[in-house]
């Protein structure tokens, strides 16, 4: 036990300023801050007059702290008075909520001491994420326990007009990133965003979560509006049969029986094709598939529901799995760097299931995903094909809907675009950080 408690090594996840909690959104512009947490650890002792993970701390004291590269439960304790044989009775009722073996580093953790000369340890509180803690009680029995921090909902207002990035607007804007995705989750069936253009526009009103005054992510979002290619899309979340699901103004499904792309945000490097150069065996070759360049380990999703027929390596296709959707539709995705574990032939899977990672294996030159679909046994371009809609609301309902989208259409009818205030050159550089 306690050669693993002292074995395990640590990933960063949150950074600690001045004794305050600072909470990441998940995205991976705060992951990339990790390489800032200092070796010296940043410790504050507060004198509170209220309550901290539900727990009482008006007479004792408070450190805030995050866990340092190779330091685990062990050290911690021990460091604090805490004997070896407490330790490993805390490890041990630890088991049916918590690893403790998982510290990881960068991750907050807070110590609550009584106020007397020996600053005897009563609690130590580790923080999972910025919602999830787990409480080490050492003053009942050595009870270890897990809570969730309170999380408030705020409902805000995004437009803007794009200039040949969604990303980049969002980023002038201040936004978060996970707003890219969850925009791009809504309208993933009626919009390529592989083609956004310059002039495209959207508003969106969502419902932010927020815990300790620091905003954690997107909850969900209430209404869209996408205008591309001088389209106009709609949004509205709405309850049908039990399950939150995005329906247009007229009551159709935004959900299509395929995704439009197997890979969020990245770039086609070469469209399907009868006559193409090949780039590694020199020659003109039919390219029946779609080509998106991505950066190696990128999450590659199923387009739709259906079964594992394939999944294996080959020598020209490399790492590759294929999906058979129905009589009708078959996709295959090549070159990964490797099949997502559990995938295998004969497994189900759903639509935006990651089944794979991006990859250069078999003949490729570099690193992307080769994405071919069959439409009754015959490869075809998937970006021409007309794909069928889930089913609408039924007749019964559209009267109860309407009335519910109706303000809130009026709502996002009359918001305001705001006009970006930089200039791109195209969405591929924007990806690509050039």
């Amino acid at each position: 036990m306690f050669k693993d408690l002292l074995s395990f090594r640590y990933i960063t996840c949150f950074i600690i300023v001045t004794g305050i909690f600072y909470s990441c959104d998940f995205s991976s512009k705060h992951e990339e801050q990790s390489d800032l947490i200092l070796e010296d650890t940043l410790v504050a002792v507060i004198d509170s007059s209220n309550y901290l993970y539900k727990i009482n701390v008006d007479s004792l004291i408070v450190e805030q702290n995050v866990i340092k590269k190779n330091q685990n439960l062990s050290d911690i304790l021990s460091e604090n008075n805490v004997s070896f044989p407490t330790i490993f009775q805390l490890a041990n009722n630890a088991k049916p909520v918590f690893d403790v073996r998982k510290l990881k580093r960068g991750n907050d953790y807070t110590l609550l001491k009584a106020n007397d000369s020996l600053q005897t340890l009563q609690y130590f509180i580790y923080q999972e994420d910025p919602i999830h803690y787990v409480v080490f009680d050492l003053l009942n029995s050595n009870k270890v326990y897990t809570g969730n921090k309170p999380i408030t909902l705020n409902k805000r207002e995004v437009s803007a007009s794009i200039n040949n990035s969604l990303y980049q607007s969002l980023m002038d804007l201040n936004e978060s990133p996970v707003l890219v995705n969850a925009l791009s989750d809504v309208f993933a069936w009626q919009i390529d965003f592989f083609h956004i253009q310059k002039g495209d526009e959207f508003k969106v009103v969502l419902h932010e979560k927020i815990v300790d005054n620091n905003v954690i992510g997107i909850d969900h979002i209430e209404a869209a509006y996408f205008k591309h290619q001088d389209r106009k899309f709609y949004a509205f979340e709405y309850d049908f049969n039990g399950k939150k699901q995005f329906f247009d103004e007229k009551g159709n499904s935004l959900k299509k029986e395929f995704l439009k792309a197997p890979l969020h945000f990245s770039r086609i490097s070469s469209s399907f094709s009868r006559r193409r150069y090949h780039p590694v065996q020199k020659r003109f070759k039919a390219h029946l598939g779609t080509d998106y360049a991505a950066p190696i380990g990128t999450p590659i999703h199923s387009v739709g529901d259906g079964t594992i027929v394939e999944a294996r390596y080959s020598k020209y296709n490399g790492n590759y799995v294929k999906v058979r959707h129905n009589s009708v539709y078959t996709t295959q995705y090549l070159h990964m760097s490797k099949i997502k574990k559990g995938i295998k032939k004969g497994k189900q899977v759903q639509q935006g299931d990651v089944i794979g990672y991006v990859g250069k294996t078999g003949l490729a030159t570099g690193p992307h995903l080769c994405f071919r679909f069959w439409k009754n046994g015959k490869q075809v371009d998937p970006r021409k094909q007309e794909i069928p809609s889930s089913d609408p609301l039924p007749d019964s309902l559209i009267s109860s809907y309407e009335s519910v989208i109706k303000p809130i259409k009026k709502n996002l009818d009359k918001m305001k675009i705001k006009q970006p205030e930089k200039d791109i050159a195209t969405y591929d550089q924007a990806i690509d950080g050039k």
